[in-house]
């Protein structure tokens, strides 16, 4: 099996397509694995929890193994937030375990190798072409994962793709050090919110509105209050994320002069790379819609439960939020994971089919991670098969801690 992506998406279908016994290949162009996860300084885990006064979780996989090593490591702290549970994590001792996982797994990697080719005979896809800083690279395989994000593979492959019809906005964060914790963990988010709006102008900032995340103890924060377009192409990539880091600097500027006796000292402890929310996605055999997961429907060929808000960055100003109530899921179909056509190819993570809003809720971290298990144990019952002509029923069956159980937080 094949997996592009090393994002959280990616290092779940390969860790769930080792567990299954199958030989896996990981490839990724970044230089390390986690992409998002690791790389932009997220620094929280959402969509793993469901909503109300209890939160359980809905997401298995590898989660248990990753949450037990962060609070290992005093490395993951349980956060009450959206009605759900929010945990912090630390991006370096996250890495690691992926590293270690995945070398435990005897998983081979290949980093900084940018796909260049893709062959197919029908539906099938054969081979890859890549190209890394050694020399080409010619993959072939079984089954195939694309885990890329931006729906590499599928696109080209040659399979049909969707890109947005307005720019959905992406996001640089970061970390801040030197600021006085005590007083960060009583700052009011929502007054944050409300001076953002009032004093945002005068200190040049695009977005409105975000949020500081101080993790206790550590001395350390992550900031989430930028907004910058993500062209698919590699010079404007490269100017995008020269910008988030310019409004990274005018949001501490805005910091230091609001909250002085918070922030006077602050200083950028390090740059995520730009965080991607949604480019370009596959056209699958079904495409999720947001009224689905307003209503909470759950398809025959439902493989995973989310209960994350509609969250949409579809405006450089501020973000669109949907809240669910208390006992709130909805689900994504297996359909919406394959491309059309297709036969041995599966998408996971933020590439599957959907409308802006509705993808908007079910492409955070909980989610992707349960695709890639969906993805692998998919790929796994068709062998050499069509994935379309699975048997539903056994994928589900699979598939039921991440459909159907609930331990306690």
């Amino acid at each position: 099996m094949v997996v592009v992506g090393a994002g959280i998406s990616g290092i779940s279908a390969a860790l769930e397509a080792a567990k299954l016994g199958r030989r896996v290949v990981l490839v990724d162009a970044g230089q390390q694995l986690g992409g998002q996860s690791t790389g932009s300084m997220l620094g929280t885990f959402c969509g793993f929890y469901s909503n109300g006064p209890e939160p359980y979780r809905v997401v298995y996989g590898m989660v248990d193994d990753m949450f037990a090593h962060l609070k290992r490591a005093d490395a993951f702290h349980l956060r009450r937030g959206r009605n759900s549970y929010i945990p912090l994590y630390q991006e370096q001792v996250l890495v690691r375990w992926i590293e270690q996982a995945v070398h435990a797994a005897g998983i081979e990697a290949l980093l900084g190798a940018t796909l260049l080719q893709v062959q197919r005979d029908g539906g099938r896809i054969t081979s890859l072409g890549l190209a890394t800083r050694f020399g080409q690279v010619e993959l072939r395989g079984q089954g195939f994962v694309d885990a890329s994000g931006d729906a590499a593979l599928s696109y080209l492959a040659g399979f049909e793709c969707r890109e947005p019809v307005s720019p959905i906005m992406g996001t640089l964060m970061f970390t801040l050090e030197g600021y006085d914790e005590a007083l960060a963990l009583k700052l009011d988010r929502w007054a944050i919110q409300k001076r953002l709006a009032e004093a945002g102008a005068k200190y040049g900032l695009v977005r409105r509105d975000g949020f500081v995340f101080a993790f206790p103890g550590k001395g350390q924060a992550t900031v989430n209050m930028t907004h910058v377009e993500t062209p698919l192409d590699a010079a404007g990539y490269a100017r995008s994320q020269a910008e988030g880091r310019a409004q990274a600097d005018r949001v501490v500027a805005f910091l230091r002069g609001e909250y002085a006796d918070v922030f006077s000292n602050a200083r950028v402890r390090q740059y995520g790379f730009l965080g991607i929310r949604q480019t370009r996605w596959i056209v699958g055999g079904h495409s999720l819609q947001v009224d689905e997961v307003r209503q909470g429907l759950k398809p025959d060929d439902a493989v995973l439960r989310c209960s994350w808000p509609v969250e949409l960055h579809d405006r450089a100003e501020d973000v669109h939020w949907e809240e669910f109530g208390d006992d709130h899921l909805h689900y994504v179909p297996f359909r919406s994971m394959v491309p059309r056509g297709a036969d041995n190819v599966v998408a996971a993570g933020r590439c599957i089919d959907g409308d802006p809003a509705a993808l908007s809720s079910v492409r955070v971290m909980g989610p992707c991670v349960a695709m890639g298990v969906a993805a692998a144990q998919a790929l796994d019952l068709a062998s050499a098969g069509s994935v379309t002509q699975i048997d539903i029923a056994a994928l589900r069956q699979r598939l039921h801690d991440n459909l159907e159980r609930r331990d306690p937080a």
